[in-house]
């Protein structure tokens, strides 16, 4: 089976994609390989559209997969049989599943003050305070360079996000301050020159991904609060707290680094003061109504 999953990433390779992406894009393949294999043997060309369907009720019930992800692993599927193993796909034989839609979690500005200003750790308040002072994605802040960083302009160059398009985005002067201080707890000689946010071991690689997440899992528990935050919260609250204070839908647009103005339109809903101050037509017409 090691072929399959070797062509497959070579495959998806050849669209550009990172590292990162490939082997996120190889975990269900490889599962459905090993089911292949556990449960015949059956050559991946052989398989039916049954079977097909079997490994993904397995696969959801054995790992507890929300239907948005159960979604991607059946693109996944797909990608498999059309790239590698150059067979038709019938979307009628494994369809995509409904899901239902969800507000993201947005804290209070009190609470995200609370959550960065008791951070003690001088790298992971950096990096958290940069994703929410700028919006950043948290694969975005794990690449930044040091070059990237550009003070005497105040901003920071986003290389190549995840829309494939550079960006620049505002620096702000205590996230700079921040930086500085982050620096400069390095022993001179060992201070990051590439990477801004480098492995410890590994100083050639930048901070791995599941790091990011650990921290924030582990701060809110020495806090005693429940699990709300993620990366994406502090990215979510920067577009929210801009709409509040009247940035406009285009300019959040650029900073968020939205392909589409579309994308951008979930922070009206998610706005506290966008809905709520809008005139209620009924009190528009109701005057007098307990008289």
């Amino acid at each position: 089976m090691d072929k399959y999953l070797s062509s497959f990433r070579e495959m998806v390779s050849l669209r550009g994609l990172t590292d990162h992406t490939i082997a996120s894009y190889s975990t269900y393949i490889s599962a459905y390989l090993q089911y292949l294999s556990d449960n015949g043997p059956t050559a991946p060309e052989d398989a039916s559209w049954q079977q097909m369907r079997d490994f993904i009720f397995w696969v959801q019930n054995t790992r507890n997969l929300s239907d948005r992800t159960i979604n991607a692993c059946i693109s996944q599927l797909r990608f498999f049989t059309l790239y590698v193993l150059h067979k038709p796909w019938d979307p009628y034989q494994l369809p995509f599943r409904k899901f239902d839609s969800y507000t993201p979690f947005i804290p209070s500005r009190e609470e995200m003050k609370t959550f960065l200003f008791s951070i003690s750790d001088i790298k992971f308040k950096a990096i958290l305070c940069l994703m929410f002072s700028s919006g950043l994605r948290v694969g975005e802040v794990r690449h930044l360079k040091c070059s990237d960083i550009e003070h005497s302009r105040k901003r920071i160059h986003i290389r190549a996000s995840k829309n494939r398009s550079d960006r620049y985005v505002p620096l702000s002067d205590n996230v700079w301050e921040l930086i500085l201080r982050y620096w400069y707890s390095f022993p001179a000689g060992s201070r990051p020159k590439d990477w801004l946010f480098p492995q410890k071991k590994k100083p050639d690689r930048p901070i791995d991904h599941q790091r990011i997440p650990s921290f924030i899992l582990a701060h809110e528990k020495e806090l005693g609060w429940e699990h709300r935050f993620t990366c994406h919260t502090f990215r979510h609250a920067f577009a929210t707290y801009h709409y509040e204070d009247g940035t406009d839908l285009l300019t959040l647009k650029a900073l968020m680094g939205h392909r589409s103005v579309s994308s951008t339109v979930i922070y009206v809903h998610l706005a506290s003061n966008a809905l709520m101050a809008s005139s209620n037509p009924f009190d528009r017409m109701a005057g007098g109504f307990y008289e």
